[in-house]
């Protein structure tokens, strides 16, 4: 790791937890635009769904469910469709899952996945199709059953549970025909692969690196097969929490790297996954530097921080519920999204999670764009009109080869709307051109979006008098042209001069922050501003008035001769 900036660790971490209004309850900054906000929904045994019997009362139940995730800011939902070598929906190449009908391999008399794809896009949010790769389930069950049957040479069994076999030349080719037969027939916007790595219980024969080897070539096997078939459907894992030991921060001899042969940080570098959700489910140190080292290996990626909230059932753990709201509170400073496991514990609201997740999230987010495709975003509508309380626009022009377009909604009282604040998001992802709205209260812009998550610029409409938006030049928030003048400072290292507060500013402290909005570190104002600890990078100086008003005070250049750690 680069940088750890332990002491801002150190301060969070002991900071009490207070509820949002607008912004991020760390430092008065807006809660961001972009953020990866899911929840793994099982179906492994109908932990989290089907709990009931009958094709209509498994819909409403899973209506229900995602109704509760969207009020918690869900956006992005990892549904389990391959289970332990069963499926649940019709395949070609496995059998069906016995949770939804309660008897192994009976068709049900609906298409689930469809129906939880449909019922995710209605409500904003994307739906993942979760694979449970290497394991295939007990030996005498049907995945494993059948399995073997077909395929002896790439099974073996541990203890009552069987695997597929890494190794095997075979392996990386099944599973990304299970991968391309789930893409090729549904709308999902992501394969989500969850246990691609050896068992830790597994005796290997061969060296760590050349079993790295073999779980890296399943990995580019799937990612070719779903990138031929839709290239903008994302690809993820969940790699063990820790990647491996760190300078002053061991990993305990369970990490992905050594432990389980999985090199997910490679995976990044190399395009192969489009996200990453470790499996976090640690507190304090054991947390905290991991996932400040996920972020820095990212390239460019998205990383979305696992937590285990099942500790907070008394049966699973002791947690409280102060250690996840830290480390949500923390990741979303470092720019990390956050994942919940499993979807019951929250919905189940257990010590108040899912309260202070629906206050935590209750400002919509879009999930990061996939900029690294290289696409073209979309041309923008080029009508946007209001008829009575219907605001009507017309479709853009995408530009990225993707399957349709999206449309974003955003609504303020000033002018022209400011898409680029979450606050102002009214709906995300819709693919009608025309909503419902109030009237005479906003003014709306509308944006389309790609497949890849690229926004166009804005199309906008002014329904309130201008007397209304005079304030709109003003907005620190966002430069625009000349509205602003910000001084750029350039440094080596050494203090800088901060400007002098003057009579009316009522600020004590300083934020210092990435040009995306994230905070990277709180100091008071004083006249000269310390910048030990502060990364090399682009940074926006903003004071901290003490009803949490900003104001941008000058931008920061940070460029050392010799990084400071």
């Amino acid at each position: 790791m680069k940088y750890l900036g332990f002491l801002l660790l150190f301060l969070m971490a002991i900071m009490p937890v207070r509820a949002q209004d607008n912004t991020s309850p760390w430092n008065g900054s807006p809660s961001p635009k972009y953020e990866v906000r899911a929840v793994w929904l099982t179906t492994l045994n109908g932990l989290d769904w089907p709990r009931t019997k009958g094709s209509q009362a498994q819909k409403q139940e899973l209506i229900s469910i995602l109704d509760k995730l969207q009020q918690a800011g869900i956006n992005t939902v990892l549904f389990q469709t391959r289970v332990r070598a069963t499926v649940v929906y019709p395949s070609k190449i496995e059998p069906w899952d016995l949770a939804v009908t309660g008897i192994a391999n009976r068709v049900p008399d609906y298409d689930i996945l469809q129906f939880c794809i449909d019922e995710c896009h209605k409500r904003g949010m994307e739906c993942h199709a979760w694979v449970c790769t290497i394991p295939i389930g007990k030996w005498n069950k049907l995945g494993c059953k059948e399995f073997r049957k077909k395929h002896p040479k790439m099974v073996k069994r541990i203890g009552e549970e069987g695997y597929m076999d890494p190794s095997h030349p075979e392996t990386a080719d099944y599973l990304a025909r299970i991968c391309r037969e789930i893409v090729s027939h549904y709308d999902v916007d992501g394969i989500h692969l969850d246990y691609i790595r050896y068992p830790e219980t597994w005796k290997l024969k061969i060296s760590k690196a050349q079993a790295r080897n073999h779980i890296t070539r399943i990995v580019s096997a799937i990612h070719k097969a779903v990138k031929a078939e839709k290239p903008w459907v994302k690809m993820s894992c969940s790699p063990i929490g820790k990647y491996g030991d760190l300078t002053r921060y061991r990993a305990g001899g369970w990490n992905a790297y050594n432990t389980v042969a999985q090199d997910a940080q490679l995976w990044m570098r190399q395009g192969l996954m489009d996200q990453l959700y470790p499996m976090m489910y640690f507190q304090g140190d054991n947390f905290y530097p991991f996932a400040i080292d996920w972020q820095e290996q990212s390239n460019g990626r998205t990383i979305v921080s696992g937590l285990g909230i099942y500790f907070l059932d008394p049966k699973e753990g002791k947690w409280t519920h102060d250690i996840v709201e830290r480390e949500m509170s923390v990741t979303r400073q470092i720019g990390i999204g956050h994942c919940y496991f499993r979807s019951k514990f929250l919905t189940d609201n257990h010590q108040g999670i899912y309260n202070f997740a629906a206050d935590f999230d209750r400002i919509p987010a879009l999930v990061p764009p996939m900029t690294w495709a290289g696409k073209p975003a979309p041309s923008a509508p080029s009508t946007l009109t209001m008829e009575g309380n219907t605001l009507t626009w017309d479709t853009g022009r995408d530009n990225s080869g993707g399957i349709h377009l999206l449309y974003n909604i955003y609504a303020s009282t000033e002018f022209p709307v400011d898409i680029t604040k979450a606050e102002n998001i009214v709906a995300v992802r819709q693919s009608a051109t025309s909503m419902l709205v109030p009237k005479g209260r906003y003014n709306y812009a509308v944006t389309a979006m790609d497949r890849y998550g690229q926004e166009s610029e804005a199309v906008q409409i002014q329904l309130l008098p201008a007397t209304t938006t005079k304030h709109h030049t003003r907005a620190s928030r966002v430069p625009s042209g000349n509205a602003e003048k910000v001084p750029v400072i350039t440094s080596d290292g050494a203090p800088i001069a901060l400007p002098a507060k003057g009579s009316t500013l009522d600020a004590d402290f300083i934020v210092i922050e990435t040009m995306q909005g994230a905070g990277i570190a709180v100091r008071p104002y004083t006249p000269q501003l310390n910048l030990t600890s502060i990364p090399d990078g682009m940074y926006q100086i903003r004071s901290l008035g003490r009803k949490g008003r900003t104001h941008r005070l000058l931008y920061l250049y940070l460029k050392r001769n010799k990084h400071i750690l």
